[in-house]
């Protein structure tokens, strides 16, 4: 599939088709990333991994009047986007994060270019740069229980995707509380809501 941030130079038309070609779901995915964003008040907005802002254009649509700050590893990617009401940076998933706070971060296709420890990590710096009762959005390929379920073709060199599981586990372990509001074979997608300081202290302790 695509490889990590900043590693493959693709051009913006060439990346969508190939997405279009490898996710039969691809539309389907950016459509249910975006709705489950709805229902949070964000006057500011993190995407990482913007490609050529279909997802950035999907959730402006639903956050009017929103800031969106976006980062991409991909020199060609940031050079093509222009959308009304958002900026773009170039910076990889490893790079700190752009000062927050936010009351949403939003992300599709990007986060399963991190192993298990790089998405941990990831989780608990987005957990840093929400606002307390932030939401993160997440719209991914998974490993799916069923091996059957694969349909989306892997680099195993680039693509490290985790179980739903593992990824609620790790977002709880970073202060959220996750649900998963749509899957379909290997792809998904997840809404986690920071939890409160005092609710996140007492997990803490009960942990």
């Amino acid at each position: 599939m695509v490889g990590p941030m900043g590693d493959f130079e693709f051009t913006p038309e060439a990346f969508l088709e190939l997405m279009r070609a490898e996710i039969p779901r691809y539309d389907e995915l950016q459509d249910e990333t975006a709705r489950a964003t709805e229902g949070v008040a964000a006057t500011r907005i993190l995407e990482l991994g913007f490609g050529t802002g279909e997802t950035t254009r999907r959730v402006l649509a639903r956050h009017p009047g929103a800031h969106l700050v976006g980062v991409d590893g991909s020199s060609r990617m940031l050079a093509a986007i222009e959308v009304e009401g958002a900026e773009f940076l170039r910076a990889e998933l490893t790079d700190p994060l752009p000062a927050g706070p936010f009351e949403l971060v939003v992300s599709c296709l990007t986060i399963h270019h991190l192993d298990a420890a790089g998405k941990r990590d990831l989780f608990r710096r987005i957990a840093e740069a929400l606002t307390d009762d932030g939401v993160f959005v997440s719209g991914e390929v998974i490993a799916p229980e069923d091996p059957a379920d694969v349909f989306t073709p892997l680099t195993p060199e680039y693509d490290f995707p985790d179980t739903l599981a593992d990824q609620m586990a790790w977002l709880a372990a970073a202060g959220f509380d996750a649900e998963t509001t749509w899957v379909r074979g290997d792809v998904a997608v997840l809404r986690a809501r920071r939890r409160p300081p005092s609710r996140r202290s007492r997990w803490r302790i009960l942990r």
